[in-house]
């Protein structure tokens, strides 16, 4: 089986096989001699272009891709982690808290170079965990359903909306499941952490009968469809790679502040492949990575740059208006389990309707 694909793989590129819902094997495009397991919370649509190029400059590589909703795969890397059992060769998150808690817990297998040194401070953690990219929480928009005089491009913006025309936007507005996402929660438990107005916010999605969803995907396709006028805290990137693809949706980067995280990456401390795992991994950091990450994979750079088409806030991204979700022991407590039931049972209640106590 493996000649045949070594076969195949050498006409010309070849194509991912599916081999189930989950997971797709890029075949080495040369002789395989080496085999590389991700486990990743990332469409597969934005990982493929550093794949591929990846597969140029280590031609004998072939490459599994699993492909998991955020806190699915948190609890299969902590399951492999605490059963000391050997998985993925990589875990890719948006949701790094996850990626936090598995270093803290000694999953991790440490790694230093002149690639992870050059990161930016923010990005990393204890040699174990590290960002890749810059994605802020934006908030999306159909539009053919909103004036441009209505797009809200503060929070406070949206909470007036909700307020003066709560029937209209009854079950129009979307955001992300915080029970079943990691990055909805992380972002959930940020905004708490930054908005004095966030309990106003939250009781105006009650209002109006925020319809959540698990993933990015989801909620994008929904509003490019029209069957949403609006989506709170997506993540930039698969925003702006639907517009880019002709979606109908604008996207404004919010102009009273800006939340912003940068994907995850942590190699386990059991993966089979420790030498190839750091060599993917400083790839991802390498210039030459990066200028994929920019151009083609999530368009969004580490330096602050925002790509065309999206709507950023007056001056750009200053340092006062940024609120980078840095990776470290501060985001351990969003994970606590007191906290974190406490934090959903409120957010649930607001949502129903009762009265948004202890959220700002």
């Amino acid at each position: 089986m493996r000649a045949v694909l070594t076969l195949l793989a050498a006409c010309l590129l070849a194509a991912p096989i599916r081999a189930q819902d989950a997971v797709t094997t890029f075949p080495a495009p040369g002789t395989e001699r080496q085999v590389l397991t991700l486990d990743t919370a990332t469409d597969l649509s934005a990982f493929e272009p550093l794949i591929r190029d990846f597969q140029r400059i280590a031609p004998d590589v072939t490459i599994r891709y699993r492909e998991f909703v955020t806190n699915a795969l948190f609890q299969q890397a902590r399951g492999e982690c605490y059963a000391e059992r050997a998985g993925a060769d990589l875990v890719i998150t948006s949701s790094v808290d996850h990626l936090v808690v598995l270093s803290n817990a000694g999953c991790a297998l440490a790694h230093r170079s002149p690639e992870t040194l050059a990161a930016p401070g923010w990005t990393r953690w204890r040699d174990e965990v590290f960002g890749f990219t810059f994605e802020p929480a934006v908030i999306v928009y159909n539009r053919a359903l909103l004036k441009p005089e209505e797009v809200p491009r503060t929070r406070l913006d949206l909470i007036e909306l909700m307020r003066e025309q709560p029937a209209r936007f009854a079950g129009r507005i979307g955001g992300y499941d915080i029970a079943r996402s990691g990055i909805g929660y992380l972002f959930a438990a940020f905004d708490a952490r930054n908005a004095l107005i966030y309990g106003r916010l939250i009781e105006g999605f009650g209002r109006t009968r925020l319809l959540t969803r698990c993933c990015s995907s989801d909620l994008i396709e929904e509003l490019g469809k029209g069957e949403l006028f609006i989506g709170y805290n997506i993540l930039g990137s698969y925003a702006y790679s639907a517009q880019k693809a002709g979606a109908p949706i604008g996207i404004v980067i919010p102009h009273d502040y800006v939340l912003a995280l940068s994907r995850g990456v942590m190699i386990p401390a059991r993966t089979r492949q420790p030498d190839l795992a750091k060599r993917f991994l400083d790839y991802l950091l390498s210039q030459r990575g990066q200028r994929v990450v920019q151009q083609e994979a999530f368009f969004f750079g580490l330096n602050g740059s925002v790509p065309e088409g999206v709507e950023a806030p007056p001056g750009g991204l200053t340092s006062g208006m940024l609120r980078p979700i840095v990776i470290g022991p501060g985001l351990l407590p969003t994970q606590d389990r007191a906290k974190r039931e406490r934090f959903l049972r409120e957010w649930q209640n607001a949502l129903q309707g009762a009265e948004p106590r202890g959220l700002q």
